[in-house]
């Protein structure tokens, strides 16, 4: 058998494969990497920073041979059957006490099957999500590792190197039992859904509704980033609206069709809500708001049928980006409380033990999501890590409380002209759903028991309910 020099093997040297291997090697980590195309391989060592050990293979065979043990081999492959099917073309070649490491966006249930799986041949299987896209892997993303507790201190070390830092301090940790990694970066994409969905919505107001060129746009934006609402998703918005289009001679961001493709992973976090009965209507409403931006023909059609009246705000222009300003900390602010919500609820229902101060460490650095307000979320859960939802905590509730007023003010403006604000608009309603001692649903109870039979409780004694409700004759 050859010498095992290397420390860290990847199977897959796409964009984030390729990257990720770089990245640790440039942290004097001794990496190789297999992929079947050989120009991919070829790239990688091409890539690599002078003096350091990176080695691209064509066989797994070879790969395997040259990793001390126990081997640490990474996935990065697309999520479902292509990552079984590299499992059991490695089950022959590696031993005992052996890692793989699932750094894709599998969904959490196919990560719970291949960790009992594994586990009965004897293997370390552990569930990873990498955020912070080809930039990221290259010079430090955000990461969520969950699963074997036996296998994380002998990835721990290549991790932690590898991670965004944050005033010195990586931003990876064990996240939980079982498929926890994967669950978190699914709410983590799910958070990212909202924010995105809501910042478009803010840029619709200003653009269509106060009628900001793309300058005043990024104006707009580069101020918010210097400022509370200072994030990576606001940073970018900045820079897109000052990108010329290469055809064209206008903005690139006017030539893009309004048609969103989606992965999954936003869906799952919806779906996964309901079944565990967390609402999350912001995250929900962003999934909708891509799928009707996929029937685009449909819409126009619809267009002509209903024309609408002049979408003209008729605000002064810096009393509404202020406005706006707030509509979009408020709902941010709400659309990492729905998530964190989910995750706390997952983690108790689904035995997983998620750290929820550690996941908000996490996210600080190097991630989609990374903001400013992970600094105050991460107070809050320091101050109680089992708080069930972020608007609970006093803190949180003052830096709400302030903006409350306009972000109402944005959210009718936006009905009474026309505006498919519907990330702001199910932020809001969350809202006052959550804070209110009141709703209407003693109403629903009484139609469900009155056609259904199925009960009611009282608001003066214990128990279940069900009346023969009179039929009235009117």
């Amino acid at each position: 058998m050859a010498a095992q020099p290397f420390d860290f093997g990847m199977i897959g040297l796409g964009v984030m494969g390729r990257n990720l291997l770089l990245n640790m090697a440039d942290h004097g980590f001794k990496v190789i990497g297999f992929d079947k195309d050989g120009q991919k391989t070829g790239a990688l060592e091409t890539a690599a920073t002078p003096g350091t050990t990176v080695k691209g293979v064509n066989t797994l065979q070879e790969m395997i041979d040259n990793l001390s043990v126990p081997r640490r081999i990474m996935l990065l492959v697309p999520a479902g059957k292509p990552v079984d099917d590299v499992i059991e073309s490695l089950l022959p070649l590696v031993q005992k006490g052996d890692i793989i490491i699932d750094g894709g966006n599998s969904h959490y249930t196919d990560t719970i099957r291949r960790v009992d799986y594994l586990q009965g041949k004897g293997l370390h299987f552990v569930g990873m999500g990498v955020s912070g896209g080809e930039q990221g892997a290259r010079t430090g993303p955000s990461i969520m590792p969950g699963g074997d507790p036996e296998a994380y201190p002998h990835i721990q070390p290549m991790l932690e190197a590898v991670s965004a830092k944050v005033n010195g301090v990586p931003c990876v940790a064990h996240l939980g039992n079982g498929a926890a990694g994967h669950y978190v970066k699914m709410v983590h994409n799910g958070i990212e859904y909202a924010i995105m969905q809501i910042i478009s919505e803010c840029y619709d107001l200003l653009h269509r509704g106060a009628g900001l060129n793309n300058d005043e746009l990024h104006q707009v934006f580069s101020n918010w980033n210097k400022g509370d609402l200072q994030s990576f998703l606001v940073e970018i918005t900045a820079d897109i609206f000052l990108q010329p289009d290469d055809k064209t001679s206008y903005r690139l961001v006017d030539m893009i069709l309004d048609k969103a493709g989606a992965k999954g992973t936003g869906k799952w976090t919806s779906q996964d809500a309901m079944d565990l009965g967390v609402g999350i209507p912001a995250i929900d409403m962003a999934v909708t708001m891509r799928n009707i931006s996929a029937i685009k023909e449909e819409r126009v059609q619809a267009a002509r049928l209903y024309p609408q009246a002049s979408h003209t705000i008729d605000i002064p222009k810096e009393q509404f980006i202020q406005q706006v300003h707030d509509a979009l900390f408020a709902s941010v602010v709400l659309s990492y409380a729905q998530g964190l919500a989910l995750l706390h609820k997952a983690s108790g229902d689904l035995k997983m033990d998620i750290p929820l101060p550690e996941v908000v460490r996490v996210w600080r650095g190097g991630c989609i999501i990374r903001s400013v307000l992970l600094e105050p979320f991460g107070k809050a859960f320091k101050a109680d890590a089992q708080l069930t939802n972020l608007l609970l905590n006093e803190e949180v509730a003052q830096l709400l409380q302030k903006h409350l007023p306009n972000f109402r003010t944005v959210v009718a403006t936006a009905a009474q002209h026309g505006f498919a604000a519907g990330g702001l608009m199910s932020s809001l309603a969350y809202f006052d759903a959550y804070t209110t001692g009141q709703l209407p649903i003693n109403l629903l109870q009484a139609q469900r028991d009155y056609f259904g039979a199925h009960t009611y409780q009282r608001i003066d004694t214990t128990g279940s309910f069900h009346t023969e409700w009179q039929k009235s004759n009117g």
